[in-house]
């Protein structure tokens, strides 16, 4: 008598190795030709690259005598003005062609550097995954819409880690504070290199930007309205126009009839709690590239959660890094909780009700604390619980101690 087996699903194992393989050319071309055309999909605009060019503004009126911050819609710190100077040498034609192009060169290399991380290959199926998967990324088209500078902490925050990764803890913190230099958005980051005791790498990421800061606005007129308009403006939640884009839970919780205070106090609260779970993380330990990418990723999550304004594309700065660790055995990226918030975020799927830009903010705050909570969740569950745990690399088995050693030794 004979019995006939259904087919056997491929262990997990396998299909990792699958996803770490090189994918074909035919596979990386299509991937690539996505990925290019989501990023030029702006120029059937009338304009593009908005937010690039309150920075440019900024530096053109530096050279006209004036005080970058007399436009109360320039947020960032005075060295963003002078990095932004060669684009004024541009014309407004060749920055409407070029922005997108360049702000999706800068995703690009951020996820190529995710990957790394992880030690997979960027010729691989997951790195084609994960080209396709942002090119279909809402946060990616605002992004090379508006050209926003958040683009350079999407390509620092990784660049920053793997350099960690790899013990070059002082290179990690130059990352950083070069990235803070053109927008204060990983200041978050810093508290990884205080988890660490890697003191020499915070004082390398808090010094650039002061340095560069201070020596930028000696050289601008009136650098005091920083201080006098554009903290106050920040603080405000800025005004009318961008306050429906603002996802953070201080501006979308009134949209409710939440009170504003306890709205502040809720937000608070919030932060605090996944600031205690990035936390736990890092003591939970583990393979250290996992470690570094979702502690630092809780740490920056928090933030979005809390502060003022917390935008759609501030996703890509996370995303990618927490994407490519789907590769490691214990990653929170493999519950597919992690993968529901995201699910609104795909291009093409209309959401009724939601798919206006002033509503966008209600799907952007579900994915900010959606992802928050998955990571909370798998920081909890698996604290106390990793004595030692056996990764697979490339080169085979390797023991990682969960706390003593991975903290002592590998992560540092």
């Amino acid at each position: 008598m004979t019995t006939t087996e259904g087919p056997v699903a491929p262990a997990p194992a396998d299909i990792i190795a699958w996803l770490r393989g090189r994918a074909s050319r035919p596979v990386l071309t299509a991937a690539l030709l996505l990925y290019v055309l989501s990023s030029i999909r702006a120029y059937a605009k009338d304009r593009t690259g908005l937010d690039n060019a309150v920075v440019v503004r900024a530096a053109q009126a530096l050279l006209e005598g004036g005080s970058p911050y007399a436009d109360k819609r320039f947020l960032y710190l005075p060295g963003a003005v002078f990095a932004a100077v060669p684009q004024t040498f541009f014309s407004e034609r060749v920055l409407f062609y070029a922005v997108p192009v360049v702000t999706g060169a800068f995703v690009a290399v951020g996820a190529v550097l995710a990957l790394r991380i992880f030690s997979v290959r960027a010729d691989s199926r997951l790195a084609a995954a994960m080209v396709v998967g942002i090119a279909l990324f809402l946060p990616f088209h605002s992004l090379v819409f508006l050209g926003n500078w958040t683009a350079a902490s999407a390509l620092a925050f990784p660049a920053a880690l793997l350099l960690a990764r790899r013990g070059r803890w002082s290179g990690a913190g130059m990352v950083v504070g070069a990235a803070i230099s053109l927008k204060p958005m990983l200041v978050p980051v810093l508290l990884v290199f205080v988890l660490a005791r890697r003191w020499r790498a915070l004082a390398w990421a808090v010094a650039i930007p002061v340095l560069l800061s201070l020596a930028a606005a000696s050289a601008m007129p009136r650098p005091g309205l920083f201080f006098t308009r554009t903290l106050p403006f920040l603080l405000h939640g800025q005004d009318a126009y961008a306050r429906p884009y603002d996802a953070s839970w201080p501006a979308v919780l009134p949209r409710f009839g939440v009170p504003h205070t306890l709205a502040f106090a809720l937000a608070g609260a919030a932060g605090v709690v996944v600031l205690g779970f990035a936390w736990l993380r890092w003591r939970r330990g583990g393979a250290p590239g996992l470690q570094l990418v979702e502690c630092t990723s809780l740490l920056m999550l928090a933030a979005f959660v809390v502060s003022r304004p917390s935008f759609l594309n501030y996703a890509l700065v996370v995303a990618p890094s927490l994407a490519a660790s789907v590769v490691e055995r214990a990653a929170a990226v493999r519950s597919v909780w992690f993968w529901m918030p995201l699910v609104p975020q795909l291009g093409g799927v209309p959401w009724p009700g939601l798919d206006t830009a002033q509503r966008h903010a209600y799907r952007d705050i579900v994915m900010f604390t959606g992802l928050a909570a998955v990571l909370a969740l798998a920081a909890w569950r698996g604290s106390g619980t990793e004595k030692g745990v056996v990764t697979v690399g490339d080169d085979g088995y390797s023991l990682c101690s969960a706390i003593a050693s991975s903290t002592d030794s590998e992560v540092r």
